[in-house]
């Protein structure tokens, strides 16, 4: 093996036999890092909640927590995974804080390094379609824009289906093919690989659900204001509550 092939394998990556030769170890402490990220993560996050408010005053704080979401999503899919998408080829040896934060990532998913097609995907997806949906949801909830529901019932799907994704592509080259991506000490595995992900199928999970029965609460309310309205057209025989239309369809139709 000559000099230039081992470079290339001089690194702390699984599998072992991941071709790297540029990769360049990180120049910062992971705590470091993580402070200056978590630093950006908060003022993204107290900003979008801050503006929320403002543009409502009255937000709950169930909404002021679903903006919270949101906000981070957005950050994280259009500017750290975009980040990603744009500087694949060359994360290895990056020296920037989003650069050593994707190779310290990378110790439970070395896919990020390697230019993987499927993590290039998925990810390209994320950044141009999930991104500004994320934000429109941000949007929506402060102006008390209905379309946050089915945007919030799309978005979740759309986490949910990505950690499948995600985990299951992993996982099963692990099984059937014996390679493992992820360091296996329990920081990188449990904590990095699991624990990192594990809020985006608990967190889309709840809000799918509070969301689903929030529209079937609402559509049954109409309903039964309908019913009603039709029983007392009935009594009095009054035929115009038969062509009863919602006030805000209404207000359209003016």
């Amino acid at each position: 093996m000559d000099n230039s092939t081992e470079a290339a394998f001089a690194h702390p990556y699984y599998p072992v036999t991941a071709a790297l030769p540029h990769y360049v170890a990180n120049k910062n402490s992971v705590v470091s890092l993580l402070v200056f990220f978590g630093s950006i993560i908060s003022f993204v996050v107290v900003t979008a909640v801050a503006g929320a408010r403002n543009t409502y005053p009255q937000l709950k704080a169930s909404d002021q927590l679903t903006v919270a979401w949101f906000a981070l999503c957005g950050f994280l899919h259009c500017f750290f995974e975009g980040y990603f998408i744009l500087n694949h080829k060359s994360l290895a040896s990056d020296q920037s804080l989003f650069g050593q934060l994707w190779k310290e990532y990378a110790l439970s998913d070395s896919r990020y390094l390697t230019s993987d097609p499927f993590m290039l995907c998925v990810e390209s997806f994320t950044v141009l379609v999930w991104g500004p949906l994320c934000w429109a949801i941000v949007i929506a909830t402060a102006k008390r824009n209905q379309l946050r529901y089915p945007f919030q019932i799309i978005m979740s799907v759309g986490h949910l289906y990505g950690v499948v994704l995600y985990y299951s592509t992993s996982l099963i080259e692990l099984y059937s093919n014996g390679v493992s991506h992820s360091r296996p000490e329990f920081l990188y595995f449990w904590v990095y690989y699991i624990g990192f992900n594990a809020p985006w199928v608990v967190v889309p999970a709840t809000i799918l659900y509070q969301t689903t029965v929030h529209i079937k609460r609402h559509l049954t309310d109409r309903a039964d204001v309908v019913a009603k309205l039709n029983r007392i057209d009935g009594i009095m025989g009054d035929k115009s509550w038969q062509t009863y239309v919602p006030k805000d369809e209404e207000k359209k139709t003016n």
